[in-house]
């Protein structure tokens, strides 16, 4: 029910979704979602022990290449998932998060270790950071030290998953369109007398 206000205008609802989500309907959302579930590009960011585990992953025995996961993007720049393995440490903390900004929307983080979730057996060394969530936000946990292969492949179904159910107006927040009194500056005044060329 829109009320109409003193001035005659009526107030539009507030949009539910971000600019772009907007645009697509119902079912192109599904679709989008399904091609950014199994076209999951990786970023290994392997710090210690972990990354081992992520390698074997990648191999012919547990291939998660046929979850549509492809390893070892040739950079940040082209991937959509990273993938934290190992301890990361307050010297190393920096350059995690520079190569998770360099990485184009949407993107993904594992957290995958003990060391990466929470520090693991080094939590009390002044030099590890207790977690890769305290500097980057983190979508899936998994546990172990190390886990095993099995462990990731499960990480990465959970993560399909929350893909697959995602809205990209909820993930990136909703902003409603800017009003004429938003765009006009009260610094710059117009000349008097409209416009004259």
């Amino acid at each position: 029910m829109d009320v109409t206000p003193a001035g005659g205008a009526v107030p539009l609802p507030a949009p539910k979704l971000g600019t772009l989500s907007r645009l697509a309907p119902e079912p192109m959302k599904v679709v989008l979602n399904w091609g950014r579930r199994y076209s999951l590009w990786v970023f290994n960011f392997g710090l210690a022990c972990c990354a081992i585990e992520f390698i074997a992953a990648s191999m012919a025995r547990h291939d998660f290449i046929r979850l549509g996961v492809i390893p070892f993007a040739p950079g940040p720049r082209q991937a959509d998932l990273m993938i934290v393995s190992g301890t990361v440490t307050d010297k190393m903390a920096p350059a995690v998060k520079r190569l998770y900004e360099q990485m184009p929307e949407p993107k993904y983080v594992i957290s995958f270790g003990a060391c990466s979730n929470c520090g693991g057996p080094y939590w009390d060394s002044y030099s590890v950071t207790k977690g890769v969530d305290q500097i980057i936000p983190v979508d899936v946990y998994v546990p172990g030290c190390p886990p095993r292969p099995e462990a990731l492949l499960q990480g990465i179904l959970k993560l399909q998953e929350k893909i697959a159910r995602e809205n990209l107006g909820e993930r990136y927040g909703t902003t409603a369109p800017a009003s004429v009194s938003q765009l006009t500056s009260p610094l710059v005044t117009p000349p008097p007398g409209g416009d004259d060329r």
